[in-house]
């Protein structure tokens, strides 16, 4: 990675960092998300305090990737349209 020498160059650096960081992100919340998913359906099935904890964890997963797209949206069209 060369070094920034102006204020665009340095942005995009910094936006280029963030665009690498969102996808793993996203990669270990939904690993984890269907490990609960897994954990609380079929794992155990029969416990219904289970299956209402899972069904909490997949309201919670479906907005945080709801969250999680839309910032990364917000952030690239601020990249294009700052940067072009």
């Amino acid at each position: 990675m060369t070094k920034p020498t102006t204020y665009k160059e340095l942005i995009g650096s910094i936006i280029d960092i963030i665009n690498l960081i969102i996808p793993a992100i996203f990669a270990v919340l939904f690993i984890f998300f269907i490990w609960k998913m897994i954990d609380s359906w079929i794992i155990h099935a029969g416990d219904q305090t289970k299956r209402d904890e899972g069904k909490k964890y997949a309201l919670t997963a479906v907005i945080v990737f709801v969250v999680m797209v839309s910032a990364w949206g917000i952030v690239a069209l601020i990249k294009n349209s700052l940067f072009g």
